[in-house]
């Protein structure tokens, strides 16, 4: 029998392997909040711990060892230990989730409440500068904080300027980590191997705000942001000339450290997609996003055997073509539930061109909201729909959210291990 890298390889190279692979926290956007992740190992009678919290503005929770290895799941993710509010996920100390859930979080979690209840996290963990990031009362995760209003009127725009300490390059006890990770995995398990950290995230709304910045500068309001590509296009391409600099730079450094023991690097998670329609004109796409996409991908397919992982959410059928033509192996999240994202239709046209990961199960109905029964049909149709042929890592559509029972996720592996033993 594959072990599970060796599975994940052929699947890679849309090659069916001997067992469906099955994805469940190997990055930011295929993981499971931390409540449901709670009940879960509840549900599993796993041995009773606090959740860890391994990315602060969803509140996901940690994927540990025992409940791989309960559900089966196949991949890992390294990473510098580096979440996005710029603080590193080292240390542990207690945190009180709203809805009464004690967790253990980073110590540089640093949280504020005001009188309405609403909480606030802090950028590097400082919370002598304003806050990055609020949750409201009751809430499930955080939401950025706009704290930079510039718009294209405003003088002196420099885009390297503004945006200088948005980017860094990689350090050396950052890549230590990553790469004790990626040995530990390599040669001691058979897990397929992910590098987690969003590479080259260009234009990306969860970034753009500057969560990791103390004083963010520049165009950081997302609708300006969005209109600055029109009235302003040189600062947003000054912007991205310089995320891709970084990135390659990032990329070398990351081979360097770990080389071809990573099969997979998640490189960006730019929404192009709503639920109704692209979130840009094809036209839009093709001048600011592209070129860079190409020339990242380019690089990573030249002096790696790495696939590029692609998160857009929405209805991005207008941008396949030209997705393909930009280096992008693997598309995430699969959101058959948008405007002219049919499973069929993606299989068929192009289940040859891109590894399908994610689109297991609706997160935002079937999942949270159907009966046990539901899910498993759900989950059932969409194997039978991506797997045959190979080109298919099963994941649900984006996150595990809070709200989601155990009964129901259970019903989802239930479905995965009964097309395991066709």
């Amino acid at each position: 029998m594959s072990t599970s890298r060796e599975r994940l390889n052929m699947t890679l190279n849309h090659q069916e392997p001997d067992q469906l692979v099955v994805d469940m926290g190997s990055t930011s956007i295929t993981g499971i909040n931390a409540n449901a992740l709670h009940n879960l190992r509840k549900a599993l009678n796993l041995e009773e711990r606090k959740v860890k919290i391994c990315e602060p503005l969803q509140l996901l929770g940690e994927v540990e060892e025992d409940l791989r290895k309960t559900l089966h799941l196949d991949c890992v993710d390294v990473s510098t230990n580096m979440n996005m509010f710029g603080f590193s996920n080292a240390g542990r100390k207690p945190f009180t989730m709203p809805n009464g859930l004690e967790v253990d979080v980073p110590l540089e979690f640093n949280t504020t409440k005001d009188e309405k209840g609403r909480t606030y996290l802090y950028p590097q963990g400082d919370t002598s500068v304003p806050p990055s990031g609020m949750m409201p009362d009751g809430g499930f995760f955080f939401d950025n904080i706009t704290r930079s209003t510039a718009t294209c009127d405003d003088e002196n725009l420099n885009a390297r300027e503004d945006f200088k300490d948005d980017f860094s390059v990689i350090t050396d006890e950052q890549l230590r980590f990553m790469e004790n990770q990626c040995n530990d995995y390599y040669n001691n398990t058979g897990y397929g191997i992910v590098a987690s950290g969003a590479l080259a995230s260009i234009g990306d709304f969860a970034i753009v705000p500057g969560p990791n910045v103390k004083y963010p500068k520049g165009i950081r309001d997302l609708p300006e942001f969005m209109m600055a590509h029109s009235i302003c296009p040189e600062y947003i391409h000054e912007l991205f000339e310089m995320h891709l600099e970084y990135a390659i730079k990032n990329a070398e450094l990351i081979y360097q450290a770990c080389g071809d023991k990573i099969q997979v690097v998640y490189i960006s998670g730019t929404d192009f997609g709503t639920q109704i329609g692209p979130f840009m004109s094809l036209d839009s796409y093709r001048e600011f996003y592209k070129p860079y996409y190409q020339k990242i991908n380019g690089w990573i397919h030249e002096h790696t055997n790495w696939k590029t992982f692609y998160h857009t959410c929405g209805a991005i059928s207008t941008f396949l073509q030209d997705f393909y033509e930009s280096g992008i192996d693997i598309l995430n999240p699969v959101q058959l539930s948008a405007k002219g994202m049919d499973g069929k239709t993606l299989k068929q046209e192009w289940g040859d061109k891109f590894v399908f990961w994610g689109g297991g199960v609706d997160t935002q109905n079937t999942l949270p909201f159907g009966t046990p029964e539901e899910v498993y049909k759900e989950v059932s149709e969409r194997i039978e729909l991506f797997a045959k042929g190979g080109g298919f890592v099963f994941n649900t559509t984006h996150n595990i959210q809070s709200a989601t029972n155990a009964e129901n996720i259970l019903a989802m592996f239930q479905a995965i291990n009964d097309y395991k033993k066709k």
